[in-house]
């Protein structure tokens, strides 16, 4: 039993340090730019990672007090949440599968297209709504800024690696034919109608193509990108929890064998003597 008490106790602190990557991968998102701007994963990592260390600690607590109904507690709750983060996982992947750049004529950096990505993901820039407030969002950063001091020639600026929303944000979209003055401001053609988001583009600072598909989509990029990240840690959290509950199940179940044998043991009539 002392055994089992000390093995149960290692258990469930493992299952506490297992809690910190998910906690810290929601703050890791909530420290992102783009993230801060939509808010979608980070706080539920966050909470999901306190409610594991919460689980945890009553786990720990009942296996060095024997409290077999807080352990059994612990074991039902625990498998609720590898159950969630399981489906958490899934849900990642499958709405980061969709979605990829694509190659322009004579530039470095990527494209992106709004309508590459997963309907979930879409869904939360195609309000116009929602959009207002991550825009707001987006145009008080400095990312485009950055660019006016990093680049001056149009040739640097074409096969810079550019981040996703400095792409879709920052500059109109190549195929509009505008002309390069510096990286937030350009010439318009004389005819603009290739896309949409040709004519949405506006040298104003605080305008720029905050309004295009594009801007949308090199968002959805970040997201995606970082999801992935995420997901990651969370797929690997997943497995040590399952490992852990598995050990822990396995130990609480000896431990009742165990106890219901002694009991057999003690009121077990002596045997006849020969």
């Amino acid at each position: 039993m002392a055994l089992n008490k000390t093995v149960m106790g290692a258990i469930n602190f493992i299952a506490m340090v297992v809690s910190i990557p998910i906690i810290g991968a929601g703050i890791w998102l909530a420290t992102q730019q783009d993230n801060a701007c939509v808010q979608i994963l980070q706080w539920p990592l966050i909470i999901f990672g306190v409610v594991v260390l919460l689980v945890a600690v009553a786990g720990f607590i009942g296996a060095f007090l024997r409290i077999n109904w807080l352990l059994i507690a612990y074991l039902v709750a625990m498998l609720i949440l590898i159950v969630l983060l399981g489906c958490l996982v899934g849900f990642i992947y499958m709405v980061t599968i969709r979605g990829s750049g694509h190659l322009e004529p004579n530039r470095s950096y990527l494209e992106y297209h709004l309508e590459d990505f997963s309907g979930f993901l879409r869904h939360r820039v195609q309000s116009s709504f929602k959009w207002d407030l991550i825009r707001s969002c987006l145009s008080s950063s400095s990312m485009c800024a950055e660019l006016n001091q990093s680049f001056r020639l149009a040739q640097d600026f074409f096969t810079a690696p550019i981040s996703p929303l400095q792409s879709g944000c920052c500059k109109p979209p190549t195929l509009c034919g505008y002309t390069f003055v510096n990286p937030t401001y350009w010439i318009m053609p004389i005819n603009n109608a290739a896309d949409m988001d040709c004519l949405k583009w506006n040298n104003d600072q605080t305008q720029l193509c905050y309004g295009c598909d594009s801007c949308k989509a090199g968002l959805l990029e970040s997201l995606k990108n970082q999801w992935r990240k995420a997901d990651i840690i969370l797929l690997l959290s997943l497995i040590a929890l399952v490992s852990v509950y598995l050990i822990a199940a396995c130990v609480f179940r000896n431990a009742k064998t165990q106890k219901l044998f002694d009991k057999y043991k003690q009121g077990q009539p002596p045997q006849p003597y020969i």
